[in-house]
Parts: C-alpha cells; structure tokens; sequence
C-alpha cells in the first residue's frame, strides 16, 4: 500500500537530520562583497547626479548578460519558493531547520548578482528593476502537489541552475563574474545533494510511488524562471549559445540524476511503477531525439553565419 506523504516526512526525517549535517559539514562561509569590484562603481543618474546607463557600459556579451538577467531575476524569487517548501516540508523538527538553511544561503546569490551587475555596470538598472517587480508580483506557484513531486523537481532544479550559473560565468568572458558564479554554483550543487539524496531514500520506502513522482516531473520539467516576461526567446537566446539547452537538460541534469537513483535497475515494482518506468524511458528516447535535432541544426546555422 502507498504510503501517505504525512507518513513519507516523518519516515524522511532521520534522513533529513544526516543530511544537514552533512550539508553544514560540508558547506563553506562566504560573503559576497567580497566578490563585488565595488571600486569600479560609480554613481548613476538621479538623486546623486551621475551618468545615466548605457549599452556601452556594459562588456559583457548579450547572451551572457540576458542568461544573467534570468538567472537573477529567478533567485529573486525567494519569499515564493520559501514558502512553497515551508508549506510542503513544515518548519518543524529536521525539516523546518533545513528549509530556513537552504532559504538564507539561497539569499546570498541574489544580492551577489545584483550587486555585482550594478557595480560592473553590466546591465540597466532600471530595466532589471522593472522585471524584477513584474517577476516578483507574479510569483511562483508549483504545479506539483505532492512531497515526493516536489523532491524530484528540486533535484533536478538545483543541478539545473548550478550548471545554467558556471556556463553563463564562462560566457561572460569577465574574471570577476565567472569566480561570482563558480561560488554560487557550488552552494547549489550541495542543494542538489541533499534534495537528491532524500528522493533516493524515498526509492528505498515507496519505490512505485517516487517513480511515478519522478516521471512526472521529468517529462514536465520547467525552470522556475520560466514565468519571465518574455521568457521563450530569451531561453532560445541561452541555448543557441549553448550556455543551457535541451542537451546539456538531459546529458547533465536528468541523466546522472537518474543514474544516481539507478531508476532503470530497479526490481519489484508493481504495475503502477512499472508504467511510470515505461512512460519515462519513452519521453527521455523523444528528447534524445529532439535535443540531437537541435544540436545538428545550431551547427548548420553557425556555419551559414561563419560563411556570410
């Protein structure tokens, strides 16, 4: 019998309890002005009279900086995430300890960001402010109901956002944002961690009902960032780049997460999981293909362009 999700946190939390201490065993103390160049600030227009932003200003290539408007604009939306884990984790016990950890080092990023692009004059601030009240005042909702939904989207979330933030440091071809973003990657690549390994130990309790938590997310997986004014062209921007696309999706998020909870060698799963099973290894085949398709066809355009 499937075990209820009330039944699934409680069993969880001796594994929660590990988990953060290995997490705060492992995590390093950081701060982040120490990363921001603040003598190369100047001040901006207004109040203080300075010089209004210009594109010029900015050295930063447009698909590096769009990938770190999205990026930032994505961590903005903290207070909607926190409360999403709060309400599905609680903030009781093993649970509640890890969900105020992983909100206050989740904070750093944004700050970081931030701090560091208005001080470099990388992008316009008054444009990034603009989309961070737009952003913001829409939220963010899940669309997923239950604990174990929510586990497996944020072990594939947080390896997604940890690679979206060091391919978008080495595009930035700037020293100083590429060693912000190799910091940040590092704290979400232990976020990463932890959500996993808890999904792993949710295999071990309720193997066909995680499975089927887990098919679900992947082939509905959608970046938290998604709800981003104009979003799908900026994501295709990102891609054609190559700093995150279908293929880096399923070659290095999905597919070593999934080998990690060794989905595919699993035994004694009943009909339900067994079909959940199924169902997944049929949408990883389609984007196999889909992701191969683009690959082929971002080099056909590369090469038209290198000819022109």
């Amino acid at each position: 019998m499937a075990m209820t999700q009330t039944e699934l946190l409680h069993e969880l939390e001796p594994v929660v309890a590990g988990e953060l201490d290995r997490h705060n065993s492992m995590a390093k103390e950081w701060f982040p002005h120490e990363y921001v160049p603040w003598s190369q600030g100047r001040d901006f227009d207004g109040i203080y009279g300075g010089e209004a932003w210009q594109d010029s200003d900015s050295k930063i290539p447009e698909a590096a900086r769009i990938s770190l408007i999205v990026n930032l604009l994505t961590e903005d939306n903290l207070p909607s995430y926190h409360h999403e884990i709060a309400t599905t984790f609680g903030r009781d016990g093993a649970w509640g300890t890890w969900v105020q950890r992983w909100t206050a080092e989740e904070d750093r990023h944004g700050t970081a960001i931030r701090d560091y692009l208005t001080v470099t004059r990388a992008v316009d601030p008054i444009a990034l402010e603009r989309a961070r009240m737009r952003h913001m005042e829409a939220g963010y909702h899940t669309e997923y109901g239950t604990m174990l939904q929510q586990l497996a989207y944020v072990s594939f979330q947080e390896l997604a956002t940890r690679i979206a933030h060091r391919n978008t440091g080495r595009a930035s071809g700037d020293e100083g944002c590429e060693r912000l973003l190799a910091r940040i990657a590092a704290d979400e690549n232990l976020h990463m961690l932890f959500y996993r390994n808890l999904l792993k130990a949710a295999f071990e309790l309720d193997p066909n009902q995680t499975m089927r938590a887990v098919t679900d997310v992947v082939k509905t997986f959608q970046m938290p960032g998604s709800s981003i004014e104009g979003f799908t062209r900026k994501a295709m921007i990102i891609a054609h780049e190559g700093i995150y696309d279908l293929r880096l999706h399923l070659d290095d998020v999905l597919m070593p997460v999934l080998k990690q909870w060794a989905v595919f060698d699993k035994t004694g799963l009943d009909a339900v999981g067994e079909q959940a099973r199924e169902e997944l290894g049929a949408f990883l085949a389609k984007t196999e293909t889909t992701a191969a398709r683009f690959v082929e066809r971002r080099a056909e355009r590369k090469a038209r362009a290198a000819t022109r």
